[in-house]
């Protein structure tokens, strides 16, 4: 999608609209690169100053990654999951906590809600994830394990449940590829099975057990430090 000309007014407003328009579009994914600035500032028709500021902001509230020397990359989709995805290495536990909560409640509703389209495609992800957990590629391993996790959500059908997940994806992803190192062995077919089943407390039962046991171990660790 092209980036439209600013207006006469509002120009550093409309470059951050126009940049995280074209990030939420998946026009610039997560991890990529952005257009240098005197590009963007071309395409934009503002000045590399307006630009600049457009930038700072978006790094400032964790979507964008300023790297000296090599250019500015994406590295979020919206505020919420880039001061999250910031927060996993220091406040990990936190993360985990925030996933219990929609985790739990999204396998719950799953169990009742679920298609069959729905359990299709859960079946799909959790091989895929099974078939990645021990290769070499952890940041694979990952994508898959949050995607299982966010189609776990999706199940359940309820929007507001799904917007709110959507927003934690990178600090998911995140969070997966650092306490994946920690018990790489945990395994989720119990939780599909659950939801396969209808059985909702289970289900619920299943998706907050690992995460509990991992902040379990982050408690324990503070402890002995």
């Amino acid at each position: 999608m092209p980036l439209a000309a600013a207006r006469p007014s509002g120009l550093v407003d409309h470059a951050i609209d126009q940049l995280h328009q074209s990030i939420t579009s998946g026009e610039w994914p997560v991890g990529t690169r952005i257009p240098t600035e005197p590009n963007l500032a071309t395409e934009l028709g503002v000045g590399r100053n307006t630009v600049r500021e457009a930038v700072r902001a978006l790094s400032h509230s964790g979507i964008l990654e300023v790297r000296r020397g090599d250019g500015t990359y994406v590295r979020a989709t919206s505020e919420i999951s880039g001061a999250l995805s910031r927060m996993c290495g220091s406040k990990l536990r936190e993360v985990l906590q925030v996933r219990r909560c929609l985790e739990v409640e999204g396998a719950r509703l799953a169990a009742t809600a679920r298609t069959d389209d729905d359990l299709a495609e859960l079946r799909e992800l959790l091989a895929r994830r099974d078939a990645l957990r021990s290769g070499a590629d952890r940041a694979e391993f990952s994508r898959a394990d949050a995607q299982l996790h966010f189609a776990v959500v999706r199940a359940s059908h309820n929007a507001v449940l799904i917007e709110l997940y959507r927003g934690l994806t990178e600090a998911v992803t995140d969070s997966v590829a650092i306490t994946s190192t920690m018990d790489p062995h945990v395994g989720h077919a119990g939780l599909v099975d659950a939801i396969a089943e209808g059985d909702a407390e289970q289900a619920g039962a299943e998706a907050g057990q690992f995460l509990d046991d991992l902040i379990g171990e982050l408690l324990a660790a503070t402890d002995r430090s």
